[in-house]
């Protein structure tokens, strides 16, 4: 039986290289295959999204970088080393948030920052990370009587207590609501420019788009899709959508617009109508219009959002598998 070395690992990457490298990672539980063909690289000083639905393999992703579950399959480095050859090594330079994680009832946050400080070489000061956190008023009152926002900073100031260079977040924000969601969202950039590398775990689309400046999307275990949020709404080549509104007693069926080779779909949408196909679609139907002399009440063009993409990846990957 080999025994994990504590022996000092390779100097990490420099800013903008990759400080973690996954190459066709696989995990299994059983019967259940819970990470089928995972392969990404994480960059330094990036928040690196990990997008998918519950169940899709996220939280057993980063749980595998973290060593906190072992591989069945593939390769796994972070910052140079394995984590199973150097465990030691990568709990000092990696902090980790975890959904389900949670405190004794009577632990003031005070108490859990100096508890925590107390397992590193060179901590940070836990006085530091409450004022940075919003904590301060608070670093003497027990986790049971924290708000959902307030136990959700002292999450984030339990992962960079010992100064890590990567942070893993899972699903950070679940629960909150709205004004504290994006009361997290202002602290994760915080630590971002701190220099942190930051792993974000979330299925919302809006805290990715905002936050991310690449992401990867799982679906049944496999990487659907990776890229900046931008190049995935820019993904479907070619694809548009925009909202119409037609005159009474007009339908697009009876204006022959689903026969159109430009449409690919058209649904029915708050006064009107979403149709998407090709890059040619909108200027297809007007002129279908127009040639039957009708004119629309509204037309209006809209972006395709990170959650058309999230949809039709996850169904396109679904009906695959």
């Amino acid at each position: 039986m080999t025994t994990p070395t504590t022996a000092p690992a390779p100097p990490a990457p420099e800013t903008g290289t990759p400080v973690i490298r996954v190459q066709h990672l696989r995990k299994a539980y059983r019967d259940k295959v819970a990470v089928r063909d995972v392969s990404f690289e994480v960059r330094r000083g990036e928040i690196f999204g990990i997008l998918g639905a519950n169940g899709a393999g996220k939280t057993t992703t980063v749980e595998i970088l973290a060593n906190l579950r072992r591989a069945d399959g593939g390769q796994v480095e972070v910052l140079g080393v394995d984590p199973r050859r150097h465990p030691a090594y990568l709990k000092e330079r990696l902090g980790i948030q975890l959904q389900e994680s949670t405190l004794q009832g009577q632990i003031t946050p005070r108490e859990a920052l100096r508890l925590y400080a107390a397992f590193y070489p060179e901590p940070e000061d836990p006085e530091v990370l409450l004022r940075l956190l919003g904590l301060a008023v608070k670093a003497d009152t027990p986790f049971d009587d924290l708000s959902g926002g307030q136990k959700q900073r002292l999450s984030i100031a339990l992962a960079l207590v010992g100064r890590p260079e990567i942070a893993i977040l899972d699903e950070l924000t679940t629960g909150l609501d709205p004004q504290a969601r994006r009361e997290t969202w202002g602290l994760i950039e915080q630590v971002r420019d701190q220099g942190v590398t930051i792993i974000l775990v979330t299925h919302f689309m809006d805290e990715a788009e905002r936050l991310c400046d690449r992401l990867m999307v799982i679906a049944d275990g496999v990487v659907a899709a990776q890229g900046s949020p931008a190049e995935l709404t820019g993904a479907a080549e070619g694809a548009r959508s925009f909202r119409i509104a037609l005159p009474d007693g007009h339908h697009p069926d009876r204006l022959g617009l689903p026969v159109l080779p430009e449409v690919t779909s058209i649904e029915p949408a708050q006064r009107g109508w979403t149709i998407s196909g090709t890059d040619a679609v909108l200027p297809a139907v007007v002129l279908a219009l127009s040639e039957q002399g009708v004119i629309p009440d509204e037309v209006q063009t809209r972006a395709r959002s990170l959650e058309d993409v999230f949809v039709d990846l996850v169904t396109t990957t679904q009906e695959a598998s």
